[in-house]
């Protein structure tokens, strides 16, 4: 979502004249788009703010702008960070480009700009050249309310797009060469649910997928409880809908799972991988799992490693639980797992994720798979993915981006394969 966003504005600085540079030194303008999902990634923007800080001390007249979820939605809230970052010119919420449209504006910029998110389809990152693949986002915002994730706290409630303005935005993006679309929403099952008389999802991927010049449609991400027998039925028989599920369980503890809110058994999560392994053989499916929620034992981390061996995914996203701000779990649940034992797990549960994988991967050895091409790596090499979303490395082939071609497989590793032009 923060890339698509990022590319937003970045359309819409081009329209108003400027273009990119190399490096942030460079810069008359800087854009800086924040996630604090985790401790990790709030760390990661602070230290590059203080980074930013300093060039603006150097050089006073570069203009900048802070969008995203350390800003949030919340004005009050918004109204502190001009004495918290007094180098920083503008503030944005996450996905509102209307602060920006009017500071342009107010630049004297051209008067064709316009403020609305939904007229200006994300344009290639100039810096890799023609982009084949473009995430589109569906939704903002989430109303589930996790007891771990700050997603309502700092994008708001759940709001749909318009589908008419969603499918004018995948029919502009094919007619600038994009290949492949994701759509994106935080519970992308959930679209619609929030505008009476509005499609849902699965007519919302039959509608994109039949856009022409579009070969590949995505969704992220699912929710266990929104993921419907209609949508499953969608995937496994829509052409051009790829067999990808990104569904995240994030613990296999049925006591976890309660303390997280997140309405539904381990038991449950099986059950439906079950299902939607019946009706798409092929499916990829990639999970998230958080290691060291408060009050977690090893008995139930256990039986989350035991989970993720009975269900063999193809990709866990492994995330060590930090308390974030409003949070119910940071208000409620004392932090009492120490990081040096979240560490642990998570490299216990990395370790076997690499270990399932390789052992996953080795019967595509030999095997003959579709790939779009993505981009043509410096040493000639291409690169593209399968359609259950496996990174390819292709040699021998002179595939231009966006082409859609056969390889062999010829090396299968944990994370990525290797595969010869046919």
């Amino acid at each position: 979502m923060n890339e698509a966003d990022a590319l937003r504005a970045a359309a819409l600085l081009e329209r108003a004249g400027l273009q990119p540079v190399a490096h942030a030194r460079e810069a008359d303008f800087l854009l800086l788009n924040s996630c604090v999902v985790r401790q990790q990634a709030e760390d990661k923007i602070l230290g590059r703010l203080r980074y930013v800080a300093e060039l603006k001390r150097r050089r006073p007249e570069i203009r900048i702008a802070l969008m995203g979820c350390l800003v949030g939605r919340n004005p009050a809230e918004r109204a502190s960070f001009a004495a918290r970052f007094p180098f920083v010119d503008l503030f944005l919420p996450p996905s509102d480009l209307e602060p920006l449209y009017l500071f342009l504006q107010a630049q004297g910029c051209p008067p064709a700009l316009t403020p609305a998110a939904s007229d200006i389809p994300p344009l290639p990152d100039s810096r890799s050249g023609h982009a084949i693949l473009a995430h589109l986002p569906v939704m903002l915002g989430c109303s589930q309310a996790c007891t771990y994730c700050v997603i309502p706290y700092r994008r708001g409630g759940e709001h749909s797009r318009p589908a008419a303005e969603i499918l004018a935005d995948a029919r502009a993006m094919a007619s600038r060469g994009i290949r492949e679309i994701i759509l994106l929403g935080q519970i992308v099952d959930r679209y619609g649910l929030d505008r009476p008389g509005e499609i849902r999802l699965p007519e919302l991927l039959r509608q994109v997928t039949s856009v022409p010049g579009i070969a590949r449609v995505r969704f992220l991400t699912s929710h266990p409880l929104w993921f419907t027998d209609e949508l499953i039925e969608t995937m496994a028989t829509v052409p051009g809908l790829c067999p990808y599920v990104e569904l995240p369980v994030q613990a296999g503890s049925d006591a976890v799972l309660t303390a997280m809110r997140r309405g539904y058994t381990a038991a449950d999560f099986e059950t439906l991988i079950a299902k939607i392994r019946a009706a798409i053989p092929r499916v990829g499916l990639s999970t998230d799992m958080i290691v060291g929620f408060p009050g977690e034992t090893e008995a139930q981390f256990e039986e989350s490693m035991a989970l993720m061996r009975r269900i063999n995914p193809d990709m866990i996203r492994i995330a060590k639980y930090s308390p974030r701000p409003l949070t119910y779990s940071a208000r409620h649940l004392p932090d009492n797992v120490s990081d040096a034992e979240k560490e642990r797990r998570r490299v216990a549960m990395e370790r076997q994720l690499r270990s399932m994988l390789t052992e996953k991967n080795a019967p595509l050895l030999g095997q003959t798979v579709e790939i779009l091409v993505e981009r043509v790596e410096k040493n000639g090499r291409r690169h593209g993915r399968t359609p259950d979303y496996k990174p390819v490395f292709i040699v021998g082939s002179a595939a231009d981006p966006g082409d859609l071609i056969q390889v062999r497989i010829t090396w299968a590793g944990p994370f990525s394969l290797i595969a010869q032009a046919r």
